[in-house]
């Protein structure tokens, strides 16, 4: 078991145990090497979210695009755990769909409280989609009030990281920022 499955493991274990018969059904999750057992956990009614989870996590891992709904779900969840747990498996996935799904998660206004993670998955799959993401997330949270403001710390480190030129005028905005002066000046430095 690999280190990120055990992290995963153990945090869902006290909720799998807390149910009727899921002691047994969360072994057999991580012990089962057969792709298509975990793929029917994600569309069986009545399986708990801890269940989908494991089952989706070891077959975006695994390259199996069945996972790849679940993950997105996931990826956008208000438990930030999950959301980690679910980019993990999507960066492995290899599933051409993810740099957009993340990129309509990370640019809803709605839901920006759960963008750190869509964000940081952006950055590490350097998509097309990625800087006119970033670029955007970014411009909607430059007031100096706003409340996300680490959302908008992972979009300043993202265009820094991935050093793209277009990013200019909106870290340029940012320096003035309390919070983000500092990164947009590190991210500005290492343009092209």
């Amino acid at each position: 078991m690999d280190e990120e499955l055990r992290s995963l493991a153990d945090r869902v274990r006290g909720e799998a145990r807390s149910g009727p018969g899921g002691s047994a059904a969360y072994e057999r999750l991580l012990a089962t090497e057969d792709p298509d057992e975990l793929a029917g956990v994600l569309t069986e009614t009545q399986r708990p979210l801890w269940a989908r989870e494991i089952a989706a996590f070891r077959l975006g891992c695994s390259g199996d695009r069945r996972a790849f709904e679940t993950l997105v779900l996931l990826l956008n969840h208000r438990d930030p755990d999950r959301c980690v747990t679910a980019a993990y498996a999507l960066a492995r996935l290899g599933d051409p769909r993810t740099a957009r799904a993340a990129a309509a998660l990370a640019t809803n206004a709605l839901r920006t409280a759960y963008a750190l993670t869509p964000v940081r998955l952006l950055t590490e799959l350097r998509a097309p989609e990625t800087v006119p993401a970033l670029i955007t997330t970014l411009r909607g949270l430059l007031a100096p009030a706003n409340p996300h403001w680490r959302v908008a710390l992972a979009c300043v480190e993202g265009l820094g990281q991935l050093r793209d030129a277009r990013a200019r005028p909106v870290l340029e905005a940012a320096l003035g920022h309390p919070r983000l002066g500092a990164a947009a000046s590190a991210a500005l430095s290492r343009l092209a």
